[in-house]
């Protein structure tokens, strides 16, 4: 769906009285509520659904070929074993990621940064607020799971942390 789409979609559902209309797509979810009385005024919420989720989805069918999926199995499995060992830190909201407090200071941690317990391992940005997160174990950063400026969901996965 592109901008013209939906603009033709605010001003049709302005003419037609309607107090709110959603419309959802593989790609998009749009929300489009009139809140006065005179109809004038209209909110629209825009929500881009993140795109790496879906190119995930399509490798998936691509791989169940039997003699691809029984090398990713066996190559997959070490590595599955080898995460187990380690903590992942997880997202507590949902927003944008920043490994650094601002564009000109150095990130906050780096793959095999020691960390403990309380120590700000990067900031997540949602409604215009900075929210730092901690760590809520020490360690040894072994991997960072997302990139800078990227959105996170709620649960995800920031970083792999070796406990010992």
């Amino acid at each position: 769906m592109d901008l013209k789409d939906i603009q033709n979609l605010i001003k049709f559902v302005a003419k037609s009285g309607a107090s709110e209309v959603k419309l959802e797509t593989e790609d998009i979810k749009i929300t489009i509520k009139t809140g006065s009385e005179d109809g004038k005024g209209e909110t629209t919420y825009i929500q881009q659904i993140p795109t790496m989720a879906q190119p995930q989805m399509q490798m998936q069918p691509q791989t169940s070929a039997a003699p691809p999926q029984q090398t990713a199995t066996t190559t997959e499995a070490p590595a599955e074993a080898t995460d187990s060992k380690y903590i992942t830190i997880k997202s507590p909201i949902i927003g944008t990621f920043y490994r650094k407090p601002s564009p000109d200071k150095p990130v906050f941690v780096e793959v095999g940064t020691s960390i403990n317990e309380g120590d700000v391992l990067c900031v997540i940005e949602a409604m215009k607020l900075f929210n730092e997160i901690e760590s809520e174990v020490s360690g040894k950063i072994v991997k960072v799971l997302v990139d800078d400026s990227s959105p996170v969901e709620f649960d995800q996965p920031l970083f792999l942390v070796d406990p010992s």
